[in-house]
């Protein structure tokens, strides 16, 4: 069996690490299937935490598993102990555990290097604990202080032990996601909400939905295995990098990006099926005649929204979409206080709370305070363009264009620091194109304390006739 393993393993180009992943992760599919014909909740919740223990077992081996079970009780002690601060001590605990595994298994070597281990796993474990936790913890608040989401995923009742290990490791979704609410979990498994049977008739069929998401998986793993031999990272560090021209290295760079985002879009599109299959994907249903239903909860990039995105700004709304949102709801809406505007110092400090999740590589933090600056300077050419008055349209087209050529360019500069990780690769990679990337984003947002667009006029409420 260890024979055919690294025989089909070298036939595909990864480490058998890599394939028995990818075999497990696969595998979530036919779990979510079977999920469906399990017949009651109590069973439900039972075949979900020992579904996805299992695959984990058989991905990571044994060790994974413990691994899983230490955030996991210290979040469900912390609920059950110490309700009124259970948010803060499990976000403190969850996230110094998740970085002690981090240090100890240097998992963005082994990842770069081909290899795989339960830390990735563990990465989106971590954030379904913590917003457990603070959904918990808002359940003793006033509701009337509350934004609309803490309204939606407040906790009022413990969820019980098999309940929240049901939620933890679900149809395996720890792997690489999506992360969802525990409140969405438990509607989904007790048929309540948006899949109980209402006058739009029966649960909607998961499997057109399924198939499309397994089309783009295929898809985009073609690409990936076809673009990855033409540019591989170690081409940054090799002597003909340096004898090219200032454009052909930032080719390169906006070609290395490219080429290592399909590998993202390939998992996240098999989680997107799996989660779907399972019908927690199903998220409501379109205004339209008839009604059609929708599956976003399962849905975690917009590749298309990715690659064409207009401004950087949309891009936390099209990549990795529902860590994007957990962000959103759990700490920079949460470092906003009553009555202000959130500014640069939020953008920051849920940036750097990424960069922490991702691993304490130099590559991974100095990519998301970059991705603070690509941000903040395209607000600027945003603002910019609001403020051309509409007989300009040209000009306002001008701008527009600016943007999305600006979010091309540093986006993919920035990115170089996310896939070599090291200080000194990333430092050189950067200086090899002057640093456009970072002085770009910089030179507009002190050039807006110079330019100052007025405020776009607020329209006139209309008087009633």
């Amino acid at each position: 069996m260890a024979l055919e393993m690294e025989s089909m393993a070298a036939g595909i180009g990864v480490s058998v690490s890599v394939l028995r992943f990818l075999l497990c992760f696969v595998a979530t599919i036919p779990v979510s299937f079977i999920w469906r014909l399990v017949p009651s909740p109590p069973a439900k919740h039972l075949y979900a935490a020992a579904s996805g223990a299992l695959l984990s077992y058989l991905s990571f081996g044994f060790s994974s598993n413990l691994h899983f079970l230490v955030p996991m009780l210290l979040g469900y002690a912390s609920m059950v102990f110490a309700r009124n601060h259970c948010g803060i001590i499990t976000f403190v605990l969850g996230f110094g555990y998740l970085i002690g595994c981090h240090v100890f298994y240097m998992s963005g070597d082994a990842w770069k290097e081909g290899g795989i281990d339960a830390t990735g796993a563990l990465m989106v474990l971590t954030l379904k604990v913590i917003s457990c936790a603070i959904n918990y913890n808002d359940g003793v608040l006033k509701e009337e202080g509350l934004r609309e989401s803490q309204k939606k995923n407040r906790l009022i009742k413990l969820p019980s032990l098999i309940e929240y290990f049901g939620y933890c490791l679900c149809c395996g979704s720890h792997f690489a996601g999506p992360v969802y609410e525990i409140k969405d979990y438990l509607d989904w498994t007790e048929g309540k909400g948006i899949w109980s049977h209402s006058e739009k008739g029966p649960s909607p069929s998961p499997y057109g939905a399924t198939i499309r998401a397994l089309l783009q998986a295929a898809f985009c793993m073609a690409l990936y295995l076809y673009l990855v031999p033409k540019f591989p990272l170690s081409r940054f560090t090799e002597p003909i990098y340096q004898e090219w021209g200032f454009w052909k290295r930032l080719s390169y760079q906006y070609m290395s990006g490219f080429t290592a985002r399909w590998k993202y879009y390939f998992i996240w599109s098999i989680s997107e099926a799996s989660i779907i299959l399972s019908g927690l994907g199903f998220s409501g249903w379109t205004e339209s005649s008839p009604p059609k239903p929708r599956w976003d909860r399962a849905k975690n990039v917009d590749i298309i929204g990715v690659e064409f995105a207009k401004s950087s700004v949309q891009l936390p709304l099209v990549w990795n979409i529902q860590v994007s949102t957990w962000l959103r709801h759990y700490v920079y809406d949460r470092l906003v206080k009553p009555g202000k505007k959130p500014g640069f110092f939020q953008l920051l400090a849920t940036q750097t709370v990424s960069a922490v999740w991702h691993g304490l590589y130099p590559g991974y933090i100095i990519f998301f305070v970059q991705s603070a600056l690509m941000i903040a300077g395209s607000r600027v050419i945003y603002r910019w363009q609001q403020a051309v008055p509409p007989t300009m349209d040209v000009v306002k087209k001008i701008l527009v264009f600016i943007n999305f050529a600006y979010t091309v360019l540093v986006l993919n500069y920035s990115c170089v620091g996310f896939i070599v990780l090291s200080l000194r690769e990333t430092l050189a990679s950067y200086g090899s194109v002057h640093f456009i990337g970072t002085f770009l984003p910089v030179a507009l947002i002190l050039l807006s304390y110079v330019i100052k667009p007025p405020r776009p006029a607020k329209s006139k409420p209309r008087k009633e006739e």
